[in-house]
């Protein structure tokens, strides 16, 4: 049976602009085969959307809560609610300019 797909929106706050967040976030979300895109807003955070197996969903959720890239502050993840998904939208995860 082929693994239940879910998506997930999320916006981080804190310092995660200019150091690499998004580029340490595309590298995270391959390593755990994830799909989806992050960007930065004009409002000084990094938002995106992740889809894949709920395991991988929830690891990468505790990366971006709890991790982020070295030199990163977070003060603050928002994550929606965790939607099943026939089927992915995204073929990679990418970062959006």
């Amino acid at each position: 049976m082929a693994k239940r797909l879910f998506c997930v929106d999320f916006e981080i706050f804190g310092k995660v602009q200019g150091v690499f967040f998004r580029k340490y976030t595309e590298k995270q979300a391959n390593a755990l085969e994830l799909r989806g895109w992050c960007m930065n807003t004009k409002d000084g955070t990094v938002k995106g959307q992740l889809e894949g197996p709920q395991n991988s969903l929830n690891e990468m959720k505790d990366w971006l809560k709890n991790r982020g890239s070295p030199s990163s502050r977070i003060d603050k993840a928002v994550f929606s609610e965790m939607k099943p998904i026939e089927n992915y939208t995204f073929t990679s995860f990418g970062v959006r300019r």
